[in-house]
């Protein structure tokens, strides 16, 4: 909004001369706020005012109640130019000023130094010369066993601005290896470079220019033939591409969607990336899209190997007198004879395995949840076969090796106050009844839709009986005075034959 001369020397007036408010002389005026702020300095627009440096022009500009601090003023802020004006304003009546912090506020904003503004080189890529590689948090993933931090590793291409990404749960050395290969797959090669911040997953030690990297990096980028690069500490303008990136995620993708899947999450950022985020204009070259750009960048990266390096965790663990190994908060079974023992562990996102001698002797799905026990049926019953003494499996312990995840019904069991025995009773007598495979089905949908009485489980479990077309499950109680026995079929044509 312009403002003539005229009315600018009136504004001045009635703030200065009459100690109009700013919105009176807005109201009176007829005008907006921003542009009183605007004519009398204070507002957005404004013009700065030189900045006094000497002590004789700080005398001339400081306030009445101010003559006498103003070399105190000067000096401390020349120190520490971003200090609070209401900071000062306390240092200054320790030393006697009776004046308003007002007065201080409009004294700091005319002496206090100007910032020291940074020059920014732009520059420009080589084909297939780098990639920048970065982690956004996402929220959190509530998992059997308790909730885990998500993240999003995503990864640009600095030619042609092609992004890749994925959700994981593990922000550890492992999984970096994981997610670089897994880009460089389905970009079809590599890049020459590979931009990190300074995480420690990527960086162990840093003085200034001298890096030491993790090793596990290390070795990934030589048998890819890729050279790690960092930025400098606290420049992340220097990994610009990729925070644009994930800023574009955040704002296209993660906005308004809730994770409650990882598999099913990645599977939905994945086409995401297909269909939108690959597709979209390329900031330099306008008229091309990503994905055309993308195609030329291809010829240019570095082949990958055959066979593909090996991202697996790979460490020794040892085996506890109860046949189970400790890994990642968890506890998972080992064959029974094997207690005692030091075994090999490999371990992926999806998969815990365990090994003798290059032999593989177990199995696990992984888990992330935290304080869990994965035993497979097998390792029990082993277990049980050699220590005939060995007590039976409770309830609870049946029911959570037989059905993964059931201890989530079980912990909404405690937080709802109800009876955990007489609900382990009800959830024992449906898997006697429907086995393993139904009672499984049906307890995954009751964990989806939040419930979890038994009742509920019984329905689903009969609707699931029904569309597979199963015989009706038939409780008969005979009694314990009744042995179990065969009966052995014979041939009904004998009664015939008596008549």
């Amino acid at each position: 909004m312009t403002i003539d001369e005229a009315k600018e020397a009136e504004i001045r007036r009635l703030h200065f001369a009459e100690h109009w408010k700013i919105g009176t002389i807005a109201t009176q005026l007829g005008l907006h706020h921003d542009a009183v702020e605007r004519v009398l300095g204070l507002g957005k627009g404004a013009r700065s005012r030189p900045v006094v440096r000497d002590a004789e022009a700080a005398v001339s500009e400081a306030p009445l109640p101010l003559r006498g601090y103003e070399a105190f003023v000067i000096e401390t802020l020349t120190q520490y130019p971003r200090l609070r004006a209401t900071r000062l304003y306390d240092m200054l009546v320790e030393r006697g000023y009776e004046g308003s912090v007002r007065t201080v506020r409009r004294h700091v904003r005319l002496v206090r130094p100007a910032p020291k503004s940074e020059a920014f080189l732009r520059v420009e890529p080589l084909i297939a010369e780098q990639a920048q590689v970065d982690w956004a948090y996402v929220g959190k993933l509530r998992v059997a066993g308790g909730t885990r931090q998500l993240w999003a590793f995503v990864m640009v291409l600095s030619y042609s601005r092609a992004i890749w990404g994925e959700l994981v749960l593990d922000l550890s050395a492992s999984s970096l290896r994981r997610s670089l290969v897994r880009a460089c797959c389905y970009f079809g090669g590599a890049t020459r470079q590979w931009l990190f911040d300074n995480p420690k997953t990527v960086v162990l030690e840093r003085h200034g220019d001298a890096v030491r990297f993790h090793p596990d990096l290390l070795a990934l980028a030589g048998q890819l033939r890729v050279a790690p690069r960092l930025c400098a500490v606290r420049k992340p303008q220097q990994k610009g591409k990729v925070e644009r990136a994930i800023r574009f995620l955040r704002d296209r993708f993660f906005a308004a969607r809730t994770i409650r899947d990882l598999d099913r999450g990645n599977a939905e950022l994945l086409v995401f990336l297909d269909e939108i985020a690959n597709v979209r204009p390329h900031p330099r070259w306008p008229e091309r899209r990503v994905d055309q750009v993308l195609a030329e960048e291809r010829t240019r990266l570095l082949a990958l190997p055959d066979p593909l390096p090996e991202t697996d965790l790979v460490e020794p663990v040892p085996v506890d007198k109860t046949a189970f190994v400790h890994f990642d908060g968890n506890r998972y079974s080992a064959p029974s004879i094997h207690h005692g023992k030091t075994l090999m562990l490999v371990a992926d996102d999806t998969t815990v395995r365990l090994s003798d001698g290059g032999t593989e002797v177990a199995r696990h799905v992984r888990c992330w949840g935290r304080h869990q026990s994965i035993e497979a049926p097998e390792h029990r019953a082993e277990l049980l076969d050699h220590k005939r003494a060995a007590r039976e499996a409770k309830g609870r312990d049946r029911l959570g090796v037989a059905i993964p995840g059931f201890e989530i019904l079980q912990e909404r069991w405690v937080e709802a106050g109800r009876n955990v025995g007489f609900m382990t009773a009800k959830a024992l007598r449906l898997l006697d009844l429907y086995g393993v495979e139904i009672l499984g089905a049906a307890a995954r949908e009751a964990i989806a839709r939040g419930t979890h009485d038994p009742g509920a489980l019984a329905v689903l479990c009969e609707e699931r009986r029904r569309a597979a077309d199963a015989p009706v499950p038939v409780d008969i109680d005979l009694g314990a005075h009744v042995p179990d026995r065969d009966v052995v079929p014979h041939d009904l044509e004998s009664y015939d034959a008596q008549r």
